[in-house]
This record gives structure tokens, C-alpha cells and sequence, in this order.
């Protein structure tokens, strides 16, 4: 008996060693990291992000507002966890995979927010899968076409495909069967967790419209539902000392149709010297949308409506504010409803818009443009610039008129959007800045340092290359303007402005921006950008000269960041 035991117990101990055994090399093969994937220059990619310490101690905020600014902080690590799962919800397990195993590539990972490389055209550093046009908003293989064809056949669910914060999901490949969940539901474990820190947030603040913006905010996380607390947010909200950006507001990740937005949050503190400058700006933003070259009809007034701004000092940003291209300004909210009965908030990251001046633009002219003319790029000029191009996203047309209907812009000119819309910002506010100076409201003597700083901020951005919509849109400006003769190379190999040739080139490629959104006119953008988003072997060979020098900024922020 005792033996028949002891060979019952070696059995099981020995099947128990083989499910051991068996379990360990399944897991093996299910390990999220393999060293063989990386991308041999990972250590090179870091190098092109340059560490900034982001220093914040709230020594100026009472204990209830730096309760609050806690309470921000811990609702913005929940828009990080969504922001994740937007994009590729694999590379959760490879971030926290690689801590140990790999300490570049994690913290590139966290520099991109997925394992696809922003300044390189989304390719991947790890692995060589191409990325998902529309990354995890919709199934894995789906194309525009298919989403259309669908659609034409199933027309009663177009409007909640094409909504903004849908999740499009398949419910069977043959035949092809779609079915949305709203971006409350899809969420709402973290979207909970979000609303009762905001609550918690509304609880401690002094202020009281602040405290009725986060609560109303906090219901709109729950129904999606975000006029009320956008309504609120820009035209009742007067100079806070506080203030966040917490929603699903920019389309980047949807590279598919370009509606589905996805999550982002920054916390800010209000730089009061810096803001009492915008009241220049703020004064003339409904006559330059007059000025405008197009038809009243699609450039709807702006006399009358807010147009606050804000110049703000940001401790801690999540989601898509805070990986890849690090904003240093944003105009919000991007629903034209808004724009039309009440505006939109132009916002100012002080400590982000230094760091890319210092460390970024006025480094890299110096070995690009013309000595000279790179001298006359500043910080203040570039603030300048930024300032006009967050001003002119919210001008211009507010919707597309297509068989005398109203169409959202988004939807009708498609994926290019994004970059057709921060061309837009660009060019459009250099055509500003150039009335500005004409009506007397900024010196004449600073025009061509407008313009020196706008060009040297181009080179600054062409190096994120096309695949990401900020250097797509600077790369046709560069193009066009190359062109026309506004920009040229001298026989030293660096680049100078024709400064006489600005103002019509600019003038030109305004009015062509800004009726292809006032027409929705998809195949005329696209067209566009295929003739000029392309760099040219000449400007590939000229910034050469900067390959040492940061493409962008890696923030160090002074609260824990990362995804669980």
C-alpha cells in the first residue's frame, strides 16, 4: 500500500513538474518582451528628447486648492489608463515588461505612448507590424472603404459610427457586421474613478464656477455628453488660477475616418504676467475673422463671443497631451456648436513653450537658417506666433457647406484633417499677425521677427516628419513656400526668407487652406498634401547639420506617471 502510495505520489508530482514545466514554456511564448524585436538605435531615438524638469511646488495655492490640484492629478491618471487602450492596449504588458528587462525601450515607450515612433512616420521600434490606421477604435483590418460601403448599406448606423466617441467593434467578418459602444460604457471603470476625483476636485476648490465646471464635467465623462461643461468652461469661467483640459477632445489616434477623439488632461496653474499680455489679441480675434479671403457666408462673425485666454504653467498632462509631441498651446473645444454661441479658450503652456524655444527652435535655426536671419527668431516671437495659431483654429469656417447643407469638416475631408487643420492654424495666423501689424496693434519693426521665428519653428517641426500631423502640415508649408520663392538655399547650403514674398505667399496659401474647409473638399486636400507633404532630399541633407540637437522635449514631471 505504502509503495502503490509513494508511486501515486511520484506520478503526480511528476505531472505536476510537467504542467510546471509545460506552463513555463507557454508563457515563454506568450512573453510580452523579446529582446530580438527591439530596434538596434533605441538608445539614439532617446537622445532626441530632451529631459526638462518641470518644477512645480503650489506654494502659492491654499490647502484647498492644492487639494485640488491633487484631486486633478489623480483624474488624469484615469485618462492615461483609457488613452492607453485607445492605442494599442498590447503595449501596456510590454511597458511594464521591459522596466527591468529594458530601460530604453520602456521609457520610449512612455515618450510615445505606444511602440510606433511619431517622428518616424509611426513605424514601429519594436517589432515590424505596421501600425492600425484606426489603432484599437476600430477592428483590426477594417478600411475607410469597407466603413463606407457598410454604411451605404446600413445607413441607420452611420451617425453613431462616425460619432466622435464611439468605439466601432465587429460583431462578424462574413457577412461584415458592425456594432459601436459609446466611449462612457467601453470606459467606464476608469471613467467612474475620473468623475469622483473631479467631484473631489469641485469639493475643495474656492472657486465656485470652477467647482460647477468639474461637476458638470464629471456627469459629461458618464454620458458622453460635454456641451454643458464645454458652454460653461469658456464663457463663464474668468481668469481662473486653475484650470485643466480633461476630455476626449483631439482626433490624432484615428487615422481611419479622423473623428474618433481620444482622452487627454493637463492640470494648470495660471502665469498671470504672462497672461495680462493677450489682451491685444483678444481684442482684434473677431476682425481678423472678418479679414479673412472668404465668403461671409463661411466665415461666420465673431463679434460677441468669448475668446478667453489663458497663459498657464502645466505641473502634470496625461493622454494624448502628454505623449509624442509635447503641445505648448491648444485651443478648445473642437465642437463648432461651441465655436458658434460661445468661442473657444485659447490656452498657453508657459513652462512647455520655454523649454521647445531654449532647448529645440532657436538651436536648430542657428545651424539651419541664414545667421542672420536666425538671430531675429526669439522666444517672444515665437510665444507670438503659437499665440496667433492657437487664435486661428478657432477661426475661419466653423462648418463645411456641401449641397447647401451643413457638414461637420472632420468627417467630410476625412484622416487629413488633422494636418489640414494645424496648416490652417499656422498660415492662418502668420496672415494675422501681418494685419495686426497693418492696423497698428503690433510694431511694424517686429514683422520679420514673426516671420524669422515662424520659419525656424518650421524646421524645428518638419523633423517629426509626416506621420504625424503637426510636421505633415509644416512640411507642405515649407514646400509651398520654397515655391514660391518665400524660402530659399543660398550656396552656403542654409536657408533664407525672401522677406518681401511672405506676406502674398502666406496670403495664398491661406485663402486655398481655408476654402478646401469650407468646402469639405476631401479630394482637393489630399491632392494637396500629396504634391507638398513630402520632404526633399535637399532639406533632408540640410538639417544634417542638426542631427545632434533634440527633436523635442522629454518633460520630467515632478508627480508619478505610468499605466497600470
Amino acid at each position: 500500500m505504502k509503495k502503490s502510495l509513494a508511486n501515486f505520489q511520484f506520478s503526480m508530482f511528476k505531472f505536476q513538474f510537467g504542467l510546471l514545466a509545460l506552463s513555463a514554456v507557454l508563457l515563454l511564448a506568450a512573453a510580452p518582451y523579446d529582446p530580438s524585436k527591439v530596434a538596434p538605435d533605441i538608445e539614439q531615438r532617446l537622445q532626441k528628447f530632451q529631459k526638462v524638469e518641470m518644477t512645480f511646488t503650489g506654494s502659492d495655492l491654499s490647502a484647498g486648492e492644492r487639494k485640488a490640484v491633487q484631486e486633478l492629478i489623480a483624474a488624469s491618471r484615469d485618462l492615461e489608463e483609457i488613452y492607453w487602450r485607445q492605442a494599442t492596449p498590447s503595449d501596456i504588458e510590454l511597458y511594464h515588461a521591459t522596466a527591468k528587462a529594458n530601460p530604453a525601450l520602456h521609457h520610449y515607450l512612455w515618450i510615445q505612448g505606444s511602440h510606433y515612433d511619431q517622428i518616424d512616420e509611426n513605424r514601429p521600434f519594436y517589432g515590424s507590424e505596421p501600425m492600425p490606421p484606426g489603432r484599437s477604435l476600430y477592428p483590426e483590418g477594417l478600411t475607410r472603404e469597407d466603413i463606407e460601403k457598410y454604411v451605404a448599406a446600413h445607413p441607420e448606423q452611420k451617425k453613431a459610427i462616425y460619432d466622435e466617441r464611439t468605439v466601432v467593434e465587429l460583431v462578424s467578418r462574413d457577412p461584415l457586421k458592425l456594432k459601436t459602444t459609446p466611449y462612457h460604457v467601453k470606459y467606464h471603470k476608469w471613467l467612474v474613478s475620473a468623475a469622483s476625483h473631479l467631484r473631489n476636485a469641485a469639493a475643495a476648490t474656492p472657486d465656485r464656477t470652477f467647482a460647477r465646471f468639474l461637476r458638470l464635467r464629471a456627469k459629461a465623462l458618464l454620458d458622453d455628453n460635454y456641451y454643458p461643461s464645454d458652454l460653461v468652461w469658456v464663457a463663464e469661467m474668468k481668469d481662473p488660477k486653475i484650470d485643466v483640459i480633461f476630455a476626449p477632445y483631439e482626433t490624432y489616434l484615428d487615422g481611419l475616418l479622423g473623428v474618433k477623439t481620444s482622452y487627454g488632461a493637463a492640470v494648470m496653474i495660471r502665469n498671470e504676467p504672462e497672461s495680462r499680455k493677450l489682451a491685444v489679441f483678444q481684442k482684434y480675434v473677431p476682425d481678423i475673422q472678418d479679414a479673412l479671403p472668404l465668403p461671409a457666408e463661411d466665415r461666420p462673425s465673431k463679434h460677441g463671443h468669448a475668446s478667453p485666454m489663458e497663459v498657464m504653467d502645466t505641473p502634470f498632462r496625461a493622454g494624448d497631451l502628454r505623449h509624442g509631441y509635447q503641445a505648448v498651446a491648444d485651443n478648445l473645444p473642437n465642437d463648432p456648436k461651441i465655436h458658434q454661441q460661445a468661442g473657444s479658450k485659447k490656452i498657453f503652456f508657459k513652462n512647455y513653450m520655454d523649454a521647445r524655444v531654449n532647448d529645440v527652435i532657436l538651436p536648430v535655426a542657428k545651424r539651419v537658417m541664414r545667421q542672420d536671419q536666425a538671430a531675429m527668431a526669439s522666444a517672444e516671437g515665437t510665444l507670438t506666433v503659437v499665440m496667433m495659431h492657437e487664435i486661428c483654429h478657432g477661426l475661419g469656417p466653423a462648418f463645411a457647406r456641401q449641397n447647401g447643407q451643413q457638414v461637420d469638416i472632420r468627417a467630410a475631408v476625412g484622416p487629413i484633417y488633422s494636418a489640414l487643420e494645424e496648416a490652417k492654424a499656422d498660415i492662418t495666423g502668420m496672415y494675422g499677425l501681418k494685419w495686426l501689424v497693418e492696423h497698428g496693434a503690433l510694431p511694424q519693426e517686429r514683422l520679420n521677427e514673426y516671420y524669422a521665428s515662424y520659419v525656424a519653428g518650421i524646421f524645428r517641426t518638419v523633423r517629426f516628419g509626416v506621420g504625424e500631423a503637426h510636421g505633415r502640415a509644416e512640411m507642405m508649408e515649407f514646400n509651398f513656400l520654397r515655391e514660391r520663392g518665400a524660402i530659399t538655399r543660398n550656396s552656403s547650403g542654409r536657408y533664407e526668407m525672401a522677406l518681401e514674398k511672405m506676406p502674398d505667399s502666406i496670403a495664398a496659401l491661406t485663402k486655398e487652406l481655408l476654402e478646401i474647409e469650407a468646402a469639405g473638399d476631401r479630394a482637393r486636400a489630399e491632392a494637396w498634401f500629396a504634391k507638398y507633404d513630402r520632404m526633399p532630399e535637399e532639406l533632408k541633407g540640410a538639417l544634417e547639420a542638426a542631427k545632434d540637437l533634440p527633436v523635442d522635449v522629454d518633460p520630467i514631471i515632478p508627480f508619478p506617471e505610468g499605466v497600470r
